[in-house]
């Protein structure tokens, strides 16, 4: 059935994303926000805007009953979850199918699947696609025999996390136990599962990640891959497709054992298969299934021409995929920066408050994501992206250059943020280089000089 209202169970900038693509297809936009983000641009954007709860996501963003009673309330056709909350919660996707409203997403068993990732795994291997050595603990004794098996440097995973948290590296085996509990409190914290489980530490890592559609019938299409390796504590803050530099006939195995992995769920909707490739042995093993959109996703859409949103919507409304493998093109190449409210010179630490000036860039391949103008409050109970600054080129040397354009006509004030830190980055001989390993920015932060970028301000 075509989908004529949508509900946005989100904020920020995806949502501001989302509403763009109902205009564009004539869908009335109805979003729910907190009380912290009723003045927000997307609560001004939208057609309609419902308060589902206080400013704290435990009772707004995060509370499933909420959201879907207002989207039932509203009228709603469907419910768009954007990213991170509850995208990838079944019990939401649950709700909406009990008031017949269209989840747009993968199905509750899929997703009850994907965010357990230690059933993910198995899913993996059942599909016949390489994972990282390693395995579910249920015990400590349990976590030092593996631990003894596998050898130092490991990682305590969260089983039902996401977005870098409850990750704990351990290089000592002394250590085991304290990680063990620290990443299971981490893990209860922030998903109210506890569960952890072990895995190999690849030292010279790259973060290369696949974007599928599935129509949910068992056809899927792969649009590239991205590479996602400039992080900092697991959190991206860097991707660019195709990856640089990235053995032929690496990619073609990384792309088609995505394609293998959805296809043997029968995946419905926007995903991403994320994997990590080995440097050294020029080997890649499966890492985690995203169930939903991700911030990234508009590096792919640069680089493709295609909308993703557009896409998931047609496929929840039961249209399918609107187009087969040979249909998709990649062209060229996109590099997304995040700009996020954080101060690197004081450790990244979160910088909330309302921004006085933001000037974001313009001009031919130049597009940016964002949700933040002049007077926006950044609130202290989200996530700290502003947005995305996002370039496609026809080749990387020329995405380079109009990154490095876009990055110096970027402005935020009132709030600290990690445009003068991206513009370091990106103007780094490494990065521009490509192909750089995970590892890169943690090294890139050794060799760069004490208040850098406090010196960089004070001379602009």
């Amino acid at each position: 059935m075509p989908i004529r209202r949508l509900f946005i169970a989100n904020r920020g900038e995806i949502a501001m994303r989302i509403i763009r693509t109902c205009r564009a297809l004539g869908v009335e936009s109805i979003i729910g926000v907190s009380a912290a983000d009723r003045e927000s641009l997307p609560a001004r954007a939208a057609d309609r805007a419902i308060c589902i709860g206080p400013a704290h996501p435990a009772g707004s963003y995060l509370n499933p009953e909420a959201i879907v009673h207002a989207a039932r309330a509203s009228g709603a056709d469907a419910l768009h979850p954007g990213y991170g909350f509850l995208s990838e919660r079944p019990r939401l996707a649950e709700l909406c199918a009990a008031e017949g409203i269209l989840f747009v997403g993968p199905t509750p068993a899929q997703l009850a699947v994907f965010g357990d990732k230690v059933r993910a795994r198995a899913a993996a291997e059942a599909a016949g696609v390489p994972v990282v050595p390693g395995g579910e603990i249920s015990t400590a004794d349990e976590a030092r025999a593996l631990a003894e098996r596998l050898g130092v440097p490991l990682l305590v995973k969260a089983a039902g996390g996401g977005g870098g948290r409850g990750i704990k590296c351990l290089t000592r085996p002394e250590e085991l136990d304290a990680l063990l509990q620290l990443a299971s409190a981490e893990a209860g914290a922030a998903f109210g599962d506890a569960r952890v489980y072990l895995e190999r530490f690849v030292a010279r890592a790259r973060h290369v990640e696949v974007q599928i559609l599935g129509d949910g019938c068992g056809n899927v299409v792969h649009l590239g891959e991205r590479d996602c390796s400039v992080q900092r504590r697991y959190q991206k803050l860097i991707e660019e497709t195709p990856a640089p530099g990235l053995p032929t006939q690496v990619r073609g195995a990384l792309l088609e054992s995505a394609l293998r992995l959805a296809a043997s769920v029968r995946y419905r909707g926007a995903g991403t298969v994320e994997f990590i490739y080995d440097v050294p042995r020029e080997a890649y093993y499966f890492l985690e299934v995203n169930a939903r959109l991700q911030v990234e996703h508009g590096v792919t859409e640069a680089a493709t021409g295609i909308d993703l949103v557009a896409e998931q919507l047609a496929i929840a409304a039961g249209e399918g995929l609107r187009f087969g493998q040979a249909g998709i093109v990649l062209r060229g190449c996109a590099i997304e920066c995040r700009v996020n409210a954080e101060d690197p010179e004081a450790d990244f630490r979160p910088s909330p408050g309302r921004v006085t000036r933001a000037q974001w860039p313009q001009g031919e391949g130049v597009r940016v994501d964002t949700h933040i103008g002049a007077g926006a409050d950044v609130p202290p109970f989200y996530d700290s992206l502003l947005g995305k600054v996002i370039v496609h080129g026809p080749d990387r040397e020329a995405a380079l250059r109009r990154l490095h354009g876009a990055l110096a006509e970027t402005w935020i004030e009132g709030v600290a943020s990690n445009i003068g830190f991206q513009r370091e980055v990106t103007a780094d001989a490494e990065f521009r280089a490509g192909g750089v390993t995970t590892d890169f920015v943690a090294h890139f932060l050794e060799r760069r000089p004490p208040g850098a970028g406090a010196a960089r301000r004070a001379h602009a």
